[in-house]
C-alpha cells in the first residue's frame, strides 16, 4: 500500500530504535519521577508532537533543505543543545528542593510539560536526519505516492514510540512510589537526570 515495503520489519526496527535511551526517554522519566504518571504521559505526548513536526517537515521537504544547509543545521543544533543544557541545569537546581510524594499538576503546568516535550524533540536536528535516512528505506523507489507513504510510516513510528514512552512513564512512576519513603532518592534521581540532560546537550553541540 502506497509503495510501503516490509512494514513488519519497519515496526520491529522502529521499536528497537525507540528503546535506545535518549533525551526523549530521559525527559519522560524525569516528569514521571518528579510529578507522577500523568505528567509522564503528557511529556510523552509532547515528544510525539515534536516528532510530528519533523514528519511534516520531511514530507514537504524542509528537513532535506536543513540537512543540505550547514548553517541552518548548525543554528538549530545549537539552539536545541542550549535548551537541553538549560533544562538539565533547572533539574539539578530543583534537586535541592525535595518535592512532595504526590504532587498535584495543574492544567497550566501540564501544558508547560507538553510544550517542553515538543521543543525537546522539534529542536533536535538529528531527529530530522534520522527520518530522512531511515524511513525511505521502506518505501518503493518507483512509488508515485512517496509523501503519503512517508507520512504513514512516520505516524506508525511515532505512535509506537509514544506508547513505549507511556510504558516507561508508568514504570518510572511506580518505581518512584516505592522509593517515596526514602527522602533522598527522588533528589538523587532528578540530579542524575539533570546531569544527563546537560551531557546530551553538550554532546549535541559538539557533534559535527
Amino acid at each position: 500500500m502506497f509503495g510501503i515495503n516490509e512494514i513488519g520489519l519497519f515496526i520491529i526496527a522502529g521499536l528497537l530504535l525507540n528503546v535506545t535511551p535518549g533525551v526523549d526517554m530521559l525527559y519522560v522519566m524525569h516528569r514521571a519521577g518528579s510529578d507522577g504518571f500523568k505528567s509522564g504521559v503528557v511529556a510523552a505526548l509532547g515528544i510525539a508532537g515534536g516528532c510530528i513536526v519533523h514528519i511534516c517537515f520531511a514530507v514537504i521537504g524542509l528537513s532535506a533543505l536543513i540537512a543540505a544547509s550547514s548553517t541552518a543545521f548548525t543554528v538549530i543544533k545549537y539552539i536545541g543543545a542550549a535548551y537541553l543544557v538549560y533544562l538539565g541545569v533547572v533539574m539539578v537546581l530543583q534537586s535541592n528542593q525535595p518535592s512532595s510524594a504526590q504532587p498535584v499538576m495543574s492544567h497550566s503546568n501540564l501544558w508547560q510539560v507538553f510544550k517542553q516535550g515538543v521543543l525537546i524533540n522539534a529542536l533536535n536536528p538529528k531527529v530530522a536526519l534520522f527520518f530522512l535516512a531511515f524511513i525511505p528505506q521502506f518505501i518503493d523507489a518507483s512509488s508515485t505516492q512517496k509523501p503519503l507513504a512517508f507520512l504513514v510510516l512516520g505516524l506508525v513510528f511515532n505512535i509506537n514510540g509514544t506508547l513505549l514512552l507511556m510504558v516507561i512513564a508508568w514504570i518510572t512512576a511506580k518505581a518512584k512510589t516505592k522509593f517515596a519513603a526514602v527522602g533522598g532518592k527522588g533528589i538523587t534521581i532528578r540530579r542524575i537526570l539533570g546531569v544527563g540532560f546537560i551531557g546530551l546537550g553538550t554532546k549535541l553541540a559538539l557533534e559535527r
